[in-house]
């Protein structure tokens, strides 16, 4: 999953690689429209795995940020809007994805598309983000 979850820079949302071709890739929205569409390499194409967000001590991966929201809410969607949450509720959200995450570094914009990218996939119906903890409790 960590690898098939794109952000495309220039659009909202996030979406799903479905194949790769030799110059492009094709996406599926991961909205309720489930529009399909190429994109190409001059679109700017960031995998959610490959995103860290500032804490105090290291830069934490991006999938065991949602995980740990998803942990804090059972798996739902968070009762916040990122459009008209205050910036204490925002901090307040932040607190509790990651505890130490740097204040300085770590904007409003930033908790907010945290916020809308976590509500677009448990919408989705992904709830598994962290696959190494999900290994971790197999072997045991």
């Amino acid at each position: 999953m960590q690898d098939t979850i794109l952000s495309i820079a220039g659009r909202s949302g996030l979406y799903k690689l479905l194949t790769r071709g030799t110059a492009r890739i094709i996406v599926e929205a991961l909205d309720e429209s489930h529009r399909r569409f190429p994109a190409s390499p001059r679109d700017r194409i960031t995998s959610l795995n490959d995103v860290t967000m500032y804490s105090e001590t290291d830069d934490v991966p991006l999938m065991d940020v949602f995980q740990n929201i998803c942990n804090a809410l059972d798996g739902k969607p968070s009762p916040l809007n990122h459009k008209t949450a205050t910036p204490e509720e925002l901090s307040d959200f932040m607190a509790t994805a990651l505890p130490d995450y740097d204040r300085d570094r770590v904007r409003q914009s930033d908790i907010k598309k945290l916020l809308q990218w976590y509500n677009v996939l448990i919408a989705a119906g992904y709830t598994a983000f962290s696959e190494t903890k999900e290994a971790d409790g197999e072997e045991a």
